[in-house]
């Protein structure tokens, strides 16, 4: 069972500099001819190119990301402070209900089917033909998702039931989920419909705007949470149901801020409904496995949520907010090298390019490995003073700092397998493979069922944490003997002789950030206090890592810091725009 991060935006000027030489210009671009294969040399040239290229797009992405994590974060401060575990148990369950289909129906669909065919259409027929296949893409996308909107709402009841039975030992809790459900079940909607328009911009390698639209769902949250609560409670409706409103609010603005970026690109035309299509065929054809593999995620899904609602007020609170603190840095780079890679794979697999296939595969999984594994040690080493640090404030007292922290070393210790999870299913995809994730997927709810019924009674909700983290290694191993198998190759000399710095350097770091920590603890009264040794904690593993990382020679933190140092040398460079 992987964390599911949500994406976000790019930077106006900086992204739009960069990706204006990405791709080709949407608006009065000759059309590509069809491709032909490419002499050995060409292809080697194109593939290290779209390798310079890629740390540059995922960060585009990662800072859209990171702005809105930061704004995430305010957000989960904002709720955790302002409501009662109660209500954020409910809120927590009924924004999983419809955020699962997301797998079906938004991004799972786009990174699957809809971005490798977009991909395929550009690389061989141009704009024209994208655009044509884009327009039926979408009209079939629009019937699906307001189909799903008006059956959630129509059985809200029963899927609350299935994610949270354990809510109704609590009088009126079960009952609130029910109405927060059925109130934010279109989300779907506007998750769906953004995640189309994202599949055209990042086709076309515009990643800035479809980077920093989910930055707009968290601040509708938080300007829900503070501003309409009161009003509701005075017109004798339950206060939390601002949260719903909020989450409707912010699904709708992510669909109005990519608007200006289509029509640029000129991806705004009228959705056509034709289900005959033989491209639209073949995007159903390679979303149907997911149809099965969304079962098994709901299923995986609507245990985890399950099991959690019977373990005690505050459970799903506390997995939640462990969740979402897994998520920041997921988010902000890690996700980010995954969807700026997808394209670029996408292409080569049309080439037939399976040689630069790997090679990029191999440089996007090292490049997410040297932030993925220093988090992981970081938040198992560091877990309780950082809850403590971001969260106890109102509500969210010790206890549920202490709980909090509980899932967050499993969880946080896990990311790296979460990440590495994420980099092994873009390849799978841009090869026409949908199938060997789903089975993946579905190894991976037997080994989360078997760890979650052996754990949840010693453990409580951390049991469920820590087969979320063993679930994790099995997905992320299975699909790296799936990759293997598709490409011939892991490149793992490669892998193995970066990741075995990267990790030296996490140790160094780790050691030094927890001992920090400690040296703190109790040192100080009151609120700077318990905000020091998280604080004094964070920077020293960051610093050491850094230092550790340039004395071992770790290459991965040159390839980071180019496209920073680019972008320097060119705004100090006279007479060249910055």
């Amino acid at each position: 069972m992987s964390n599911v991060a949500d994406e976000s935006r790019d930077p106006a000027g900086e992204g739009a500099l960069e990706t204006v030489d990405l791709a080709e210009s949407a608006e009065g671009a000759p059309e590509a001819p069809e491709i032909a294969v490419q002499p050995a040399h060409a292809a080697a040239d194109a593939g290290n190119k779209e390798r310079e290229k890629l740390v540059g797009r995922a960060g585009i992405v990662g800072a859209g990301t990171l702005l809105s994590r930061v704004l995430g974060f305010g957000r989960d401060v904002v709720i955790a402070a302002l409501f009662t575990r109660s209500e954020t148990d409910a809120f927590s369950v009924a924004l999983t209900i419809p955020n699962a289909l997301r797998q079906l129906l938004a991004e799972g669909a786009v990174s699957s089917a809809v971005v490798p065919v977009l991909s395929l259409k550009l690389a061989t027929g141009g704009d024209k033909t994208g655009r044509a296949f884009f327009a039926k893409a979408r009209g079939v996308s629009l019937v699906a998702l307001v189909v799903v909107s008006i059956l959630g709402i129509l059985f809200a009841e029963p899927l609350t039931d299935l994610f949270g039975a354990g809510y109704r030992a609590t009088p009126g809790k079960f009952e609130r989920t029910v109405e927060m459900t059925r109130v934010m079940f279109p989300y779907i909607f506007f998750m769906g419909t953004a995640a189309m328009g994202m599949a055209a911009l990042n086709a076309k390698r515009r990643f800035a705007v479809a980077a920093f639209a989910p930055g707009l769902f968290n601040v509708a949250l938080i300007f829900a949470a503070l501003l309409l609560r009161r009003p509701l409670e005075e017109r004798g409706i339950d206060g939390s149901m601002a949260l719903a409103v909020g989450v409707l609010l912010g699904g709708l603005l992510q669909v109005l801020a990519q608007l200006p970026a289509l029509r640029g690109i000129g991806y705004v035309g009228r959705p056509v409904f034709d289900f005959r299509d033989p491209d639209v065929r073949e995007m159903l054809r390679r979303i149907l496995p997911m149809t099965f593999g969304l079962g098994v995620y709901y299923v995986d899904l609507t245990l985890s949520r399950r099991f959690l609602s019977e373990l005690g007020e505050g459970a799903q609170s506390y997995f939640f907010w462990a969740s979402r603190l897994c998520d920041f840095p997921q988010g902000i780079f890690v996700m980010a090298l995954s969807t700026a890679a997808l394209p670029s794979l996408a292409s080569f697999a049309a080439k037939g390019d399976r040689e630069e296939l790997a090679k990029t595969w191999a440089h996007g999984m090292r490049l997410s490995l040297f932030v993925a594994l220093p988090c992981s040690v970081a938040l198992a080493a560091l877990g309780e003073p950082l809850v403590v640090l971001l969260f106890q404030r109102g509500h969210f007292d010790a206890e549920s700092a202490h709980q909090t922290a509980r899932a967050l070393v499993w969880q946080g210790g896990a990311i790296f397998t979460v990440a590495a999870a994420r980099q092994l299913i873009p390849p799978l995809h841009a090869l026409g493979d949908t199938r060997t994730p789903v089975i993946v997927s579905a190894l991976d709810l037997v080994a989360f069922i078997v760890l979650a019924l052996l754990l949840r009674g010693p453990y409580g909700h951390v049991g469920i944490s820590i087969a979320v983290a063993g679930s994790s290694f099995v997905q992320a191993a299975l699909l790296m003997v799936g990759v293997k198998w598709r490409l011939g190759t892991l490149r793992a000399r490669e892998l193995v002789t970066s990741t075995a710095k990267i990790a030296a350097a996490s140790a160094i770091a780790g050691i030094g950030g927890w001992g920090a920590a400690r040296l703190l603890e109790g040192g100080v009264e009151g609120a700077l206090g318990r905000a020091l040794p998280g604080l004094a904690g964070s920077i020293v593993f960051a610093g050491l890592y850094l230092i550790a990382a340039w004395g071992l020679g770790v290459r991965e933190l040159g390839e980071v810091a180019a496209p920073i140092r680019r972008r320097l040398a060119r705004r100090a460079s006279p007479g060249r725009p910055a």
